[in-house]
């Protein structure tokens, strides 16, 4: 087994060295499908981790131009996740998601394509974090204004 496939899965896919390594085994050392593999877990976690309370958390902000502002509420379990790079990464990422893309609220939000990678949702890219992170993670609310627009 190829040490360096372990260790680009285990940072692509945000799991352990030995779970890194039994996918690769299961999958015959075909990359892709382990990496498919790991994804389809970590989501199934990610679904799970859904249910528990996320009351800590980040508020992100962002001024464009001076032209379009944005406020997000984005929580997560506990404090020591909230302030990761990785959690604080992603509430920047969804502020400037918001700025772009315009959603009406939460919902529409989190079913829009991703701005930074259209192929996904933004519910995906949340999902992908809370399977990484391993914590719940919940966008509550969102502000967008815009210079000149009438309630």
């Amino acid at each position: 087994m190829d040490i360096e496939n372990i260790k680009k899965l285990r940072e692509m896919s945000g799991v352990g060295m030995t779970d890194a390594k039994k996918a690769l085994v299961d999958s015959s050392g075909d990359f892709d499908k382990a990496l498919e593999e790991m994804k389809k877990k970590g989501l199934a976690k990610a679904v799970k981790r859904g249910e528990r309370e996320a009351r800590c958390g980040l508020i992100g902000s962002y001024s464009h131009d001076g032209r379009i502002g944005v406020l997000v509420e984005v929580n997560c379990e506990t404090d020591f996740v909230a302030k990761t790079d990785e959690f604080k990464e992603l509430v920047k990422d969804l502020t400037l998601h918001i700025a772009a893309s315009e959603p009406e609220g939460v919902d529409d939000l989190l079913k829009q394509p991703f701005v930074k990678n259209p192929e996904a949702t933004v519910d995906d890219v949340i999902n992908g974090h809370i399977a990484k992170l391993g914590e719940n993670i919940v966008v509550r609310r969102l502000v967008r204004f815009e210079l000149g627009e009438a309630e």
